[in-house]
């Protein structure tokens, strides 16, 4: 609760920048004295049927006693929210707690009425429901925790508002009104609903961006060169199919054309709407354009203009004024210092960007936060295509410079129900919310491959420009909780095109068999190492021999796609002797024949670049016959359209769900040829492959990803007691071996008890206590769970061997009060493991798991998942890691009890996710015997939780 001091304490982190249903932006804020005139203002542009419906009696205007009433709060009790564009509201909603007046601070009822109004003119845009998370929100953080409403009949859109919320409601209808009451704590339902409405509206807030009606470019000079007429020059080439202007305070009063395009000296002469305005004058004249593109309603910016974040502290605060300042009036910025913005949709033909040459149409959406990367993965995928469009082209591409606005997770929320898009392809070079990424990123790759190559990985800070939530994982734990949400993780944009190239126009592997055939039995050998050392199962490579024709390639392929023992074909090729260009030609089309009539395999080439075989292949595409029918794909469309969470027997936070089916792919992706992608060497292109395998695996795991099962002996109310218990000593708290063990215990998790021994006396005593035969350990820093440097005895059977191994530890190591040594029971003998939990700021709760041991430790051998981690998660956690061999039975080894790992490993996935208090956690070792296991060290940390945005209100950021 709040104390009576700051219950007049404007509340700042209640405002915050939304995302609308039609794809523009609205301010939310805390209404206050100063905001009078701004309400009455509004009030009066509603209609006075909206009156009527709020006030259940007509009311043509607030009185001063209404005015006062509606702006003075206390923003505890009596909390009101405005949603304003360019400063002016367009909609308010308030809260009154119920019996908050005259009941003393300390009492508060936990109930609230809540009402709203929406001026006419923005209906429709989803501002009421945005308004209804935000004042949720709020509510709870006031420690109210139902709300009720009281609607006319009539008034069908405000009831929809809140029905359609997902809380849990019930209604009744007395005097002609109906009553909503709903409870405010978050569900299923709720969190779905609200990711569903995230992705529509920032959807189409891109959308408004990439596909605009007509686009000015601001800052076009009058002579050849600069950016500005660069700009203007390549949206003209491109057959942009909208209109284009050309604006520039500079240009003469009559000047009217310039270069064939419609001349202006500002936004605001131009008579008919403007969508998208790209800006290309210098920093300080930008504030300027924004404000006469806000008022003239253009709907967004492409800002290529620099001097801003990447400069340095004052560029930083120049990019957070234009992005509030941008945001005032509803539109969203790409940049500033981007690359620009491509659509090579034939109905659009925008490029808007510093390409000289208009990428050929494709199947591929590209982002890149760097300019350089951008235009470097462009240009390789225009030489691979081979002149072919729509084979390896791209459907759209976005340059976001310094990402102040739009970022990778818009981009994302756009391509993943874009039906002309098939694969997206990201370099990044930080991640702003790695939270929502990875949940965005599940949901994609379950619907059409996503690949990701980050740069500045190893740098320990983000590029300049990039102002990023810290995070303490490091890159390799970052890398496989993206490879747990289906992200295609690959480490250079040569492999990032290289995949591409093989999921754009190929169809999944349904298994890791390949077959290898061609005509040079050394690059078949290579070919098959490079698939053993990728984790494939290739077969024996078939050499054709040097003497192979076309009809011979087009058989033995033919033959090994109709193989059931083999999932994908590699084809190795050197030039035929002759006529290069002829011999390249027949066996392109040869191949892209025999690849059609069996369609359901990929295909690769490896050839070495002395001919011209790549560019045979994509003219072999264009013209190779269609199949009367083709197997799908990827997975069917269908497949994707329901909740990707587990089915689960305990509620948790969803990851994702998605509230409408993803549109069919477009006329396009039918009738585009099918590729057969040609890689220079055997391993790019097996490399390729072994990514293709691991996401279909992924895609086959993702429709079933299993459930978090209850356990009848976890006492959750009993946890959470005893950690409120233990934080009213402070935050910070690491707790002893006695709170630790009490803890873990509520959740199922026994720790063998351990008893410090400070004299051989009470080593003795200790073992007396315990029983024989127990072990000494020295729990000193540098020799905690260092078996390997001797501060451990095991297997002491009576007070003799106790007093002499004590005798040892301390001769060797130092005074007892050095090594802190202590007595515990023997565990049966087994693999020793190491289990961790920790909540990273960033990335949210992480669960690891490894090997105990230095070999480990430095091979940096452990798996990651984050929490809640599922049934599926466990299993796969204990096998993915290098060492888990030794787990099952390694070399005539006897099996350990691996179920009762998997066990543990879901139990402090449960303890971790049901009480974020439980900040860090550390089972090490656990031994794991043949049956059961045993829990040895224990640490566990408590503190406040780090901040969480996603079970918040729809928020933009603010980088």
């Amino acid at each position: 609760m709040q104390s009576a001091s700051d219950r007049h304490e404007y509340p700042a982190h209640w405002e915050a920048d939304v995302v609308l249903r039609d794809g523009g932006t609205a301010r939310i804020r805390p209404i206050t004295v100063d905001d009078a005139e701004r309400l009455v203002s509004f009030y009066e542009q509603v209609s006075d049927e909206s009156k009527y419906y709020r006030f259940f009696a007509p009311y043509p205007r607030l009185s001063a006693k209404d005015v006062h009433r509606f702006t003075h709060h206390d923003f505890v009790d009596r909390v009101g929210l405005a949603a304003t564009v360019g400063g002016e509201f367009i909609a308010t909603v308030r809260y009154d707690r119920i019996g908050a007046d005259g009941m003393p601070a300390s009492a508060p009822a936990d109930e609230a009425e809540v009402a709203f109004l929406v001026q006419d003119a923005h209906q429709g845009r989803g501002v009421a429901s945005a308004l209804l998370e935000h004042i949720a929100a709020v509510a709870r953080e006031r420690d109210i925790r139902r709300f009720a409403a009281e609607v006319l009949p009539a008034n069908s859109k405000m009831i929809k508002v809140f029905t359609d919320a997902g809380y849990t409601q019930k209604r009744s209808f007395e005097d002609g009104v109906v009553r909503l009451e709903f409870d405010l704590e978050p569900t299923d339902r709720s969190l779905a609903v609200q990711y569903a409405r995230e992705q529509r509206a920032e959807a189409r807030s891109v959308r408004r961006l990439l596909v605009p009606g007509s686009v000015a470019v601001i800052g076009t000079g009058r002579t050849p060169g600069g950016v500005g007429r660069g700009v203007l020059g390549n949206i003209r080439e491109a057959g942009f199919t909208g209109r284009l202007y050309a604006v520039n305070k500079a240009f003469p009063e009559d000047l009217k054309e310039l270069d064939g395009v419609p001349a202006h000296r500002s936004v605001q002469d131009i008579e008919e709407q403007v969508d998208v305005a790209v800006v290309a004058v210098p920093a300080e004249y930008v504030p300027d354009v924004v404000t006469e593109c806000g008022e003239h309603g253009v709907q967004g910016l492409v800002v290529l203009s620099a001097g801003y974040a990447e400069s340095g502290p004052d560029g930083r605060e120049r990019q957070r004024a234009l992005v509030r300042q941008a945001r005032t009036y509803g539109m969203r910025i790409i940049g500033p210092n981007a690359f620009g913005i491509i659509n090579t949709a034939d109905d659009v033909r925008l490029n808007a960007s510093l390409a000289p040459e208009m990428p050929r149409p494709g199947r591929i959406g590209l982002f890149a936060q760097s300019g350089a990367i951008g235009i470097a993965l462009l240009s390789r995928l225009h030489r691979r295509g081979g002149g072919v469009t729509g084979v390896t082209g791209i459907s759209t591409f976005v340059s976001s410079g310094n990402r102040a606005d739009v970022s990778g997770n818009d981009v994302l929320q756009y391509w993943y129900d874009d039906p002309d898009t098939d694969v997206v392809l990201m370099y990044l070079e930080s991640i702003g919310n790695p939270r929502k990424f990875t949940r965005l990123a599940r949901r994609t790759a379950a619907a059409k491959p996503l690949v990701v190559v980050q740069g500045a990985r190893h740098g320990g800070a983000a590029p300049q420009g990039h102002t990023v939530r810290v995070t303490r994982l490091p890159h390799t734990t970052v890398s496989a909780l993206l490879r747990q949400a289906g992200v295609i993780r690959v480490d250079t944009i040569t492999e990032l095109v290289d995949a591409g190239l093989l999921l754009a126009r190929q169809p999944l592997p349904t298994g890791p068999r390949v077959a290898i055939l061609g005509n040079s039995e050394s690059l078949g050998l290579l070919t098959y190492d490079a698939c053993l050392s990728e984790g494939l199962r290739p077969l024996p490579p078939l050499d054709l021999t040097t003497a192979a024709s076309a009809a011979d390639f087009h058989e033995a392929l033919s033959h090994a796609l109709a193989d059931d023992t083999c999932d994908a074909v590699v084809v190795t090729a050197i030039p035929a002797i002759g006529d290069a260009t002829t011999g390249d030609a027949e066996l392109a089309q040869a191949l892209s024949s025999a690849a059609e009539r069996v369609p359901g395999k990929p295909v690769q080439v490896v050839h070495v670049e002395l001919g011209g075989l790549a560019e045979a292949l994509s003219a072999a595409a264009s013209t190779a016959p269609r199949p009367a029918a083709t197997a799908p794909r990827t997975a069917p469309r269908a497949a994707s359209t329901a909740p990707r969470t587990a089915t689960r027997t305990h509620p948790v936070r969803p990851l994702d769900f998605p509230a409408e089916p993803l549109p069919e792919p477009s006329d396009a992706a039918e009738n585009t040829p099918r590729l057969i992608p040609a890689y220079p060497a055997a391993e790019r292109a097996v490399r390729a492959l072994g990514e293709a395998v691991k996401y279909a695996q992924w895609r086959r795991e993702a429709a079933e990803p299993g459930k978090v099962p209850e356990y009848e002996d976890i006492d959750e109310k009993g946890a959470a007691r005893l950690i409120d218990g233990l934080l009213t000593r402070g935050q910070g708290l690491t707790l002893g071996t006695d709170e630790t063990c009490d803890l873990l215990g509520k959740y199922g998790i026994e720790v063998h008890r351990a008893l410090h021994a400070p004299t051989p006396g009470a080593a003795v005593d200790a073992a007396r206590t315990l029983g024989y035969p127990v072990a000494l350990k020295a729990t000193a820093p540098h020799l905690r769970h260092r078996a390997d440097l001797g501060g451990v005895r095991l297997d002491l059977a009576d007070e003799e061997q106790l007093r002499r191994a004590y005798a040892e530890l301390t001769e060797l190591f130092g005074r007892p009060e050095e090594l802190r040594p202590v007595v515990q029971t023997m565990a049966p003998r087994g693999v020793d493991t190491v289990v961790r939990a920790v909540i990273d700021p960033a990335a949210g709760a992480v669960l690891s798991f490894g090997l105990a041991g230095a070999a480990s430790q430095l091979l940096g051998d452990m798996a990651h998942r984050l929490i809640p981690v599922t049934d599926r998660d466990a299993t796969s956690i204990v096998r993915s890691i290098r060492t888990a061999p030794l787990l099952f039975g390694w070399r005539g080894s006897t099996p350990v009890d691996t179920p009762a790992l998997e066990e543990l490993l879901l139990r402090v996935s449960r303890l971790v996710d049901g009480h974020p208090e439980v900040v860090a956690v550390t089972l090490e070792p656990v031994v794991v015997a043949t049956h059961g296991l045993s829990v040895l060290g224990a640490s566990v940390r408590l503190a406040l939780p780090p901040a969480r945005d996603d079970l918040g209100p729809r928020t933009l950021p603010t980088y």
